[in-house]
């Protein structure tokens, strides 16, 4: 029989396979949702930055909100 440790889902600190670079996405090249240009637009109004242009895929607006979002943590 498998020692409880065994499962990951046991674990208290599992390992994440969640956390992906945005350009080893299958859905990557697919336009950006409705929820990531909205956030965008959020973000680029508080930092008083221009808004990236409405083409964007899923993978370049998550690597564009992560700039953005570090740029105001930084502040």
């Amino acid at each position: 029989m498998a020692d409880q440790f065994d499962n990951p889902k046991l674990d208290d600190h599992p390992g994440s396979n969640t956390v992906k670079d945005p350009s080893n996405w299958v859905s990557g090249d697919d336009p950006m949702t409705g929820a990531q240009a909205s956030y965008l637009a959020t973000l680029c109004e508080q930092l008083g930055a221009e808004l990236p242009p409405g083409n964007l895929s899923k993978a370049e607006a998550s690597q564009r909100i992560d700039e953005l979002k570090t740029q105001l943590a930084d502040r």
